[in-house]
């Protein structure tokens, strides 16, 4: 008996062994799977800011600092600055997103806190819809129907309220051409919500429902417990979904690209004219005709990589503070 034992001690060990070594090579290789491509998307995000760096020496080596405070574009002189591109770039983007943050937070507190459950769901599909819809399709509705809607609707009737209004008669002068800055933004800030709506909905279902009741227990209105629980509860997240949505407006191309109107100037009107980053490369990039013109493009792909990269890493900085203050 105590041989048939031990033969049967023997043989489970040496099955646990093998076991052991199988789980053992099943998890390294798993591991070496796993840092290889964590390792392969450091080389590939290297590589773009390496090769943006290398194309872009020529011009960035010829124009200096200038190229970021000039507004001249002018491929026939090969004189290129960038200042036109970045200042459509940011005033589109900061009033996209002074639009879209108040509604995209209005839609994720109806939604958690007002709405009825059988339209909650129906909603909030909507919602993400829009972020489902190619950015194309917005230019071409931006360009044949609500540009026109603005040309012969709103941008005159803005223009006759705030005419002889110092400041707000420089901000909206000009003629009604339909596109420009303003049209941008707010296709734009359509783009933007469904983004910035979501994570905010998601961050709001992350309140516990202990400090809500609480609230509403001794007497609070749900306005009081959005603004005094809700939100400063989420606070970190809700700006992490809007540095999100910023970093989208910022890169955003075709849409801009059929309502901005592609001129190289800087005017104090929206009604105006302009361009940005994205719409100027999309533009030009096919047409550039020598190294220097090359590289001036490749030099604003350059500047949009790193606002951009800096954007996306604010964004990942606050969501993973929100997922350890969540997980505490």
């Amino acid at each position: 008996m105590s041989a048939v034992s031990e033969a049967a001690t023997s043989s489970a060990m040496r099955t646990r062994e093998a076991t052991v070594r199988r789980f053992a090579v099943t998890d390294m290789v798993f591991r070496a799977a796993t840092r290889a491509s964590a390792i392969l998307v450091l080389v590939l995000l290297g590589g773009v800011a390496i090769s943006l760096i290398a194309g872009s020496w020529e011009a960035l080596s010829k124009f200096g600092i200038s190229f970021l405070t000039t507004e001249s574009w002018n491929p026939v002189t090969e004189n290129f600055g960038a200042l036109a591109p970045i200042y459509g770039t940011i005033v589109t983007s900061a009033i996209a997103i002074i639009i879209a943050v108040p509604i995209g937070i209005g839609i994720a507190v109806f939604l958690t806190e007002l709405c009825p459950r059988p339209l909650r769901r129906p909603i909030g599909i909507a919602v993400e819809l829009l972020a489902g819809i190619p950015s194309i399709i917005y230019g071409i509705w931006g360009l044949f129907v609500f540009a026109p809607f603005l040309q012969t609707t709103i941008q005159p009737f803005i223009i006759w309220l705030f005419k002889g209004i110092p400041g707000l008669n420089s901000l909206f002068a000009g003629p009604p051409y339909g596109i420009g800055l303003l049209t941008s933004s707010l296709i734009l800030a359509i783009m933007v919500l469904p983004f910035i709506t979501s994570i905010t909905k998601d961050v709001f279902d992350t309140v516990p429902a202990v400090l809500k009741e609480s609230a509403y227990g001794i007497g609070c209105t749900t306005w009081e417990v959005t603004r005094r629980v809700t939100i400063p509860y989420t606070r970190v997240g809700i700006m992490g979904g809007v540095m999100l949505g910023l970093g989208r407006a910022l890169g955003e191309t075709m849409a801009v690209t059929f309502v901005i109107g592609n001129a190289h100037r800087i005017s104090a009107s929206l009604f105006a004219p302009g361009t940005t980053i994205s719409a100027t490369i999309a533009n030009e990039f096919t047409e550039a005709d020598g190294n220097l013109y090359t590289s001036s493009l490749v030099s604003l792909g350059l500047i949009l990589f790193i606002i951009t990269f800096i954007i996306l890493a604010l964004a990942r900085y606050m969501l993973l503070r929100i997922d350890s203050r969540t997980g505490a």
